[in-house]
């Protein structure tokens, strides 16, 4: 739980929850203003990848857009992405020492900003492992995302064998959640057998529930398919749910974190489980300005006529809530998966763009 003024008292859902609970917030976003308000709600950790930094940039371009031509001026001949990129590197070391307190008051089980590598490198292992060393090295807070990709759990068991802690992102499923799992594992018992520390490590392994809910929904109107819509607002929780079972009677030593926020119960029904839940800022308050109760859901099935519904009419949910149902190679070729990555190399695209911009500006429309 998030250590907090004493003098003041907030009555949040969220901090009721970060205080009375074992779950956890971390806000999705390194915005700083974003960060500040989260942590007085009780959250303990941030995130940060393509998407999350053009919003920041689009949102707070007096701030940044100054910062840009700087970096321009310091970099005569780096390309429009290197210089994104380097704004995407030094916007999660700010939030960084923001949380970095927390980290030192929690020994790095919280307190961290979570920098998404390049997700043009999906297929890349040894590409990915290669930048999640150097984000290791922007502060000691930092937890490195890793697509839960076939090359993506390669770079996952290694990076975690030296020490680096990881999110595992695009990652939707059951098969993904537990192979994510198994990659760590094998990362931290090598670490242990070389007789070096793991006290410190953080990891986290993400199920994007809402992404998943919004596959099925597409995959319901291209196969014209007849289902209660509500039932695929449950999709999503129940694949966290099954995975958090497994991860408890397994002794997995590491985190779920929910993210992907599409309703409350992506909140609501996670509440009492030592996981993470990572809502963008927009998501807290609209929860804070709730009335919904806090009490412990995790533990609540979901009703097995929904589950039995959703198994018998879509085959992608089957796969994704069995927990052999999808291959390594098939984790690249899942439908959640080739529509995020796709979002998230878009956003880099975005990202350039905006650098473009304020470097080179388009003369028709000065």
């Amino acid at each position: 739980m998030a250590e907090v003024n004493s003098t003041v008292e907030y009555k949040s859902p969220l901090f009721q929850m970060t205080q009375t609970t074992p779950t956890c917030l971390w806000n999705d976003s390194a915005s700083i203003q974003e960060l500040s308000y989260s942590i007085e709600h009780g959250a303990v950790g941030a995130t940060c990848n393509p998407s999350i930094v053009v919003s920041v940039l689009k949102s707070e371009m007096p701030t940044w857009s100054g910062r840009i031509k700087a970096l321009a001026a310091a970099y005569p001949q780096a390309t429009e992405d290197e210089i994104a990129w380097k704004i995407v590197e030094e916007m999660s070391a700010n939030a960084a020492k923001l949380l970095k307190p927390i980290f030192d008051q929690q020994n790095g089980r919280n307190g961290r900003l979570s920098i998404q590598t390049d997700p043009r490198l999906y297929r890349n292992s040894e590409a990915i492992l290669a930048q999640a060393i150097r984000f290791n090295k922007l502060a000691p807070n930092m937890i490195v995302k890793i697509p839960a990709t076939s090359a993506g759990i390669v770079a996952i068991e290694e990076a975690t064998r030296l020490g680096i802690s990881i999110n595992a992102t695009v990652s939707f499923t059951l098969p993904q959640a537990i192979t994510v799992a198994e990659a760590v594992e094998r990362g931290l018992s090598s670490r242990e057998a070389e007789g070096l520390d793991i006290s410190t490590m953080g990891p986290v392994c993400t199920i994007m529930v809402g992404r998943l809910d919004d596959w099925l929904k597409v995959v319901m109107e291209k196969e014209k398919l007849s289902v209660d819509p509500g039932y695929l607002e449950w999709a999503g929780i129940a694949v966290f749910k099954k995975a958090y079972a497994l991860y408890r009677e397994r002794g997995y030593r590491l985190r779920l974190l929910s993210a992907a926020f599409r309703n409350h119960m992506h909140w609501s029904e996670f509440i009492g489980g030592d996981v993470v839940i990572s809502p963008p800022c927009a998501w807290q308050r609209r929860y804070n300005a709730s009335e919904i109760e806090v009490i412990p859901r995790m533990q609540n099935p979901v009703d097995p006529k929904i589950v039995d519904t959703l198994l018998h009419k879509f085959p992608d949910f089957q796969r994704a809530y069995t927990e052999r149902g999808l291959s390594h190679q098939e984790f690249d070729t899942f439908g959640s998966t080739r529509r995020t990555l796709r979002a998230f190399i878009a956003a880099c695209g975005e990202m350039d763009e905006i650098v473009r911009n304020i470097i080179l500006p388009n003369p028709d429309t000065e």
